[in-house]
């Protein structure tokens, strides 16, 4: 059961897709259940806190520019850490930054889904 690199590159692309437009649907398949994960305000989020913010249209991302560091393979989990650069706006105040993230994918008979991670300003 073990995942290959190109399908962590794939997914990730898909979860930039589905953050640009918003797509709970897309996103509602990506994250696991029980994702744990911390946002650049240092606050810890549910995936269901992170759904809502879509769904209440806080945040909108016009643009990620990403750069994948590192990505290592361990067995059914992937972890990977890269440089994004987002511009958008969130609660209708506009933004610009680079943040650093990690971001923990691991295979289930459903799928790979995020299963926690963490983002910073850098």
């Amino acid at each position: 059961m073990h995942i290959k690199k190109n399908e962590i590159l794939n997914l990730e692309n898909t979860l930039y897709e589905a953050i640009k437009n918003s797509d709970t649907e897309v996103l509602d398949k990506l994250l696991h259940a029980d994702l744990l994960f911390v946002v650049p305000s240092g606050q810890t989020i549910t995936k269901e806190m992170d759904l809502q913010t879509y769904r209440a249209g806080n945040l909108k991302v016009n643009e990620i520019i990403p750069k994948v560091e590192k990505l290592n393979i361990i067995e059914d989990l992937a972890v990977i850490t890269l440089q994004m650069e987002l511009k958008g706006d969130y609660n209708n105040e506009p933004f610009e930054a680079k943040y650093r993230y990690i971001r923990f994918w691991k295979k289930f008979p459903e799928g790979i889904k995020v299963v926690g991670g963490s983002g910073m300003a850098i």
